[in-house]
């Protein structure tokens, strides 16, 4: 179920068991055990702000994990309350919370919230259909069955759909005892900052803000950046050879995990044909073969941090309008500090020889140069 991001414990647990009396005899690896090994077997690096998350954890562990008496009327135990994490770019947030959900098994589910939100209107679209008369009730009761725990990658609201059901969901949601843990880039407050209606928004952050546990992960360090440091990241010429030194590194930053994915600009959906936890893959023609523009560059560097572009041809006269779009796309995840793989025709002062532009595209082929450089850190 790698492709859709469902996670079951992989590592390894005594039995749960109760006894007679209904106590709670479970013994379970922590995550602060899980962690520490890690840490032990030289498989990551301590680090304090990481460190500081665990003992949340932990509890969120606990409480998902122990069992709660139920009256003969009761219809669900009240959700344990959940966490919000957030912080910037590469600090461990979906890490951690996948070293979380792994010592878990059964009735939890982990996906990206952009992909969860995908699911719900579609959902609603379908229930719609029937004589449901509270659709959104109906898709809240069907996500929360069977489910102790969702876990949400990467929340950010900027779709004005999202924005005004997001609120009443995650209440039912939490009606039903279902427990929470989300990450995000930005503190609840921020979130759908600036949107349309935004008033109408605000409820749901109120809710979050009493339901979830807020932590914020400060730290210098950006280990997804860090992890490439040294590497090579621009291979040429592109071909079969420049595509498995790609395809390893893919594999390395993904773990073999991805799915298509979607960004919102403008009302429009931007897509991203592989994806996984902020890494993204296109061809050179999917990203400046088609009519994008400023706002589609930024919201690629805004949402992420490792972008693989393959393919990009020599370009001229013939292909103006692509090359301009190239430079364009470059300025952009030049200013982000995004890491940029990338496999091409010829070498970065190749690329585009003759033409309108031609000294711009100087400035291109610099950044392109520094880019590769083994202390490119955003």
């Amino acid at each position: 179920m790698r492709g859709q991001f469902l996670r079951w414990g992989s590592f390894e647990r005594r039995a749960l068991f109760f006894c007679p009396a209904g106590l709670y005899l479970a013994v379970m690896r922590s995550v602060t055990d899980r962690y520490t090994a890690l840490v032990t077997e030289q498989k990551i690096t301590a680090d304090a702000v990481q460190e500081a998350l665990l003992p949340k954890l932990d509890r969120l562990q606990q409480a998902v994990l122990t069992p709660v008496r139920r009256g003969f009327f009761r219809k669900a135990a009240p959700a344990p309350k959940g966490l919000y994490i957030w912080g910037g770019v590469g600090c461990g947030k979906s890490f951690l919370m996948d070293l979380f959900v792994d010592t878990l098994s059964g009735d939890v589910r982990r996906v990206h919230f952009h992909s969860f939100m995908q699911e719900v209107q579609g959902a609603l679209h379908e229930a719609r259909k029937t004589a449901t008369k509270d659709a959104l009730a109906q898709v809240a009761k069907d996500i929360a069955k069977d489910l102790k725990l969702l876990a949400l990658d990467e929340m950010q609201i900027k779709d004005i759909a999202d924005a005004m059901i997001v609120g009443r969901l995650f209440e039912l949601l939490f009606g039903h005892g279902v427990a929470v843990i989300t990450t995000s880039n930005r503190p609840p407050k921020d979130l759908y900052k600036n949107g349309l209606n935004r008033q109408l928004f605000m409820p749901f952050i109120a809710l979050f803000e009493s339901a979830l546990v807020i932590h914020p992960m400060q730290g210098d360090t950006d280990y997804r950046q860090n992890r490439m440091a040294g590497t090579q990241v621009y291979f040429t010429p592109a071909g079969a050879e420049a595509r498995d030194a790609i395809d390893r590194i893919w594999r390395d930053l993904t773990g073999g995990e991805e799915a298509r994915f979607h960004l919102f600009v403008k009302g429009r959906k931007l897509p991203v044909p592989r994806y996984f936890n902020g890494v993204g893959r296109f061809a050179f023609y999917d990203l400046c073969g088609q009519p994008l523009g400023p706002a589609d560059y930024l919201a690629i560097a805004e949402h992420l941090r490792v972008l693989v572009i393959e393919d990009v041809p020599q370009m001229g006269r013939s292909n103006f309008n692509e090359a301009k779009r190239f430079v364009t796309l470059i300025d952009t995840l030049y200013e982000a500090r995004v890491r940029l793989i990338c496999s091409a025709a010829a070498a970065p002062e190749m690329l585009y020889v003759e033409g309108e532009g031609i000294f711009e595209f100087e400035r291109t082929a610099s950044r392109l140069r520094e880019m590769q450089s083994a202390d490119w850190v955003g």
